[in-house]
C-alpha cells in the first residue's frame, strides 16, 4: 500500500486485482447491467488510484474499495432509469403479429455464471453461498429495480454480502438507525415484487434433470419440433426478448410464436449449453441459407419449475457472447 500511495501503479494493480470479480458482481447487482458493471469497476479503480493518498487504514482496503464502488454506482443510478424487461413496458403481444422493432430502453442484462462464481469466497459458509445464488437470479434482479438507489445499496450490503449495520452505516455516511429503518422498508418492498414460489425453484448447482431438460430444449429447436418444444413448457410460461419490448404470455402463445417466427426452413441452429444468473441457459447460433458460418444470436435463460420451463428470457445480445466464453461465430 505504501508503494501504491507513493505512485507505484504496478503495486496498486496487485492490490486491486483480487477484488475485481467480486466488485463486478456487486456493481451488477446495483446496476442490472453486465456492461455497466464492467465500466463501473474500471471507474472504481480509477477513483481509488486518484484517492489513494486518502486511505488511512482505519477500515480494510476491501471496505474502502466498496465505499468507492457504491458511490460510483449511486452516481450512475441518479442519472439512469431502472433496468427493465418487456413485461415492465408493454402488454403481452399477439404471436401471429409481426415482431416489434428493438427499443432503446435500459434493458436488464444477464450475468455469466462462470464469472460470478469466481467471486464466491472459498471460506464462505453454506448459507452465505445459498443467499448469493438466490440474489443473482433474474427474478431478484427484476425485483431490486423497484428499490431506491440507497435502499438497494443497503439491502445488498446487509442481506447479500452480510455486512453489519455499523459497517454499512460507515460506508454510506449515515446512522445505524437509518440503515435499519431503510433496510426494513427495502425488504418489505422487495417481497412485494418477488415471485411467490421463488424459493421452491431457486436453482443453485444444475441437477441432472435440469441438464437433460436443457438438452431436450436445444434438441427441439434443432429439429424445429413444435410438439417436443410444447411438451417442455408450463401452461403459464412467459417468453421475453429484450431489446424488443415484445413478450408472450402462456404456452399457446409461446408455441405459436416459435412455430411462425423461429422454426423456419431457411434458418439452421447450433447451440451451446451455458448458465446465467444461476439458471440454465442456451446460447443460440444461427445460419441462414447461403451463409458459411453460424453467427451468435440469442442467449435463452430458463426458469425451471416442477420439471418444466416456466420462463424464457431470450436476450438478443450477440455482443455478450464473449463474456460467456463463447465465440461470435462458429464454423459449419
Amino acid at each position: 500500500m505504501s508503494a501504491a500511495q507513493a505512485g507505484d501503479d504496478s503495486a496498486f494493480g496487485v492490490l486491486v486485482t483480487g477484488y475485481r470479480r467480486e466488485l463486478q458482481v456487486y456493481c451488477y447487482r446495483m446496476l442490472g447491467s453486465f456492461e455497466d458493471a464492467e465500466d463501473m469497476v474500471q471507474e472504481t479503480f480509477l477513483r481509488a488510484w486518484r484517492k489513494r493518498s486518502s486511505f488511512e487504514g482505519r477500515s480494510s482496503f476491501r471496505a474502502w474499495l466498496y465505499r468507492i464502488a457504491t458511490n460510483a454506482c449511486l452516481d450512475a443510478l441518479r442519472r439512469r432509469s431502472p433496468r427493465v424487461l418487456p413485461p415492465d413496458v408493454a402488454a403481452a403481444a399477439d404471436p401471429h403479429a409481426p415482431l416489434s422493432p428493438t427499443a432503446d430502453l435500459p434493458w436488464l442484462q444477464p450475468f455469466p455464471d462462470r464469472l460470478w462464481t469466481e467471486a464466491e469466497r472459498d471460506d464462505a459458509e453454506p448459507g452465505a453461498i445459498l443467499v448469493a445464488k438466490e440474489t443473482i437470479e433474474l427474478a431478484f434482479m427484476v425485483a431490486i429495480q423497484h428499490l431506491a438507489p440507497r435502499q438497494r445499496a443497503m439491502l445488498i450490503l446487509r442481506d447479500v454480502l452480510g455486512w453489519s449495520a455499523p459497517e454499512t452505516a460507515r460506508l454510506l455516511d449515515t446512522s445505524v438507525d437509518s440503515v435499519n429503518s431503510a433496510l426494513r422498508r427495502a425488504r418489505s418492498r422487495l417481497r412485494r415484487h418477488l415471485p411467490a414460489r421463488r424459493l421452491e425453484w431457486s436453482s443453485g448447482d444444475p441437477t441432472r434433470e435440469q441438464r437433460l431438460l436443457l438438452r431436450r430444449y436445444m434438441d427441439a429447436h434443432a429439429r424445429s419440433d413444435v410438439a417436443a418444444f410444447a411438451a417442455l413448457l408450463r401452461e403459464e410460461v412467459r417468453l421475453t426478448m429484450p431489446p424488443t419490448p415484445t413478450w408472450y404470455d402462456g404456452r399457446e402463445a409461446v408455441v405459436a410464436f416459435h412455430a411462425e417466427h423461429v422454426f423456419l426452413p431457411d434458418i439452421q441452429w447450433r447451440f451451446v449449453a451455458t448458465r446465467a444468473n444461476g439458471q440454465p441457459a442456451a446460447a443460440f447460433y444461427t445460419r441462414r441459407r447461403g451463409e458459411s458460418e453460424y453467427s451468435a444470436s440469442v442467449i435463452d435463460v430458463l426458469r425451471i419449475e416442477d420439471g418444466l420451463v416456466s420462463r424464457i428470457d431470450a436476450f438478443v445480445l450477440p455482443r455478450l457472447f464473449p463474456a460467456f466464453g463463447l465465440p461470435q461465430t462458429m464454423g459449419s
